[in-house]
């Protein structure tokens, strides 16, 4: 779009051959140019505002991923320090016979609970 047109705009007539424009034509001509000259600087600083949040938004976002990376590794490594340890310590420990279902859950002492496992036990 050429600069000082304007599509919205439809009460500029553009002069016919042969008559010169008035000078209110010229003064409309020059305040609607100026508008837009002034509408499109705030457009371009508005586009460059978000451009630079943006960017600021990426490193910050980039840094939590670096953060977030660096502790899934030592989560990790700590993850394989404790197996190795508890793989090392099964074997000397005799305190870790198989439980059964009763010692991991007792029994509920209430008789809905009781009613419907007696129900199903049968």
């Amino acid at each position: 779009m050429a600069q000082g047109s304007d599509s919205n705009d439809t009460s500029y007539k553009s002069p016919s051959p042969g008559s010169r424009p008035s000078s209110s034509d010229d003064a409309k001509k020059v305040m609607r140019r100026e508008k837009n000259r002034i509408a499109a600087q705030k457009s371009r600083m508005r586009q460059t505002q978000k451009a630079d949040s943006l960017h600021v938004e990426s490193e910050n976002l980039e840094k939590e991923n670096a953060a977030l990376r660096k502790e899934v590794k030592q989560l990790t490594e700590e993850a394989k320090y404790l197996t190795s340890v508890l793989s090392s310590h099964e074997p000397l420990c005799t305190g870790l016979a198989p439980q059964t279902p009763d010692l991991l859950y007792p029994p509920h002492h209430s008789s809905y609970h009781h009613q419907h496992i007696t129900h199903y036990q049968h």
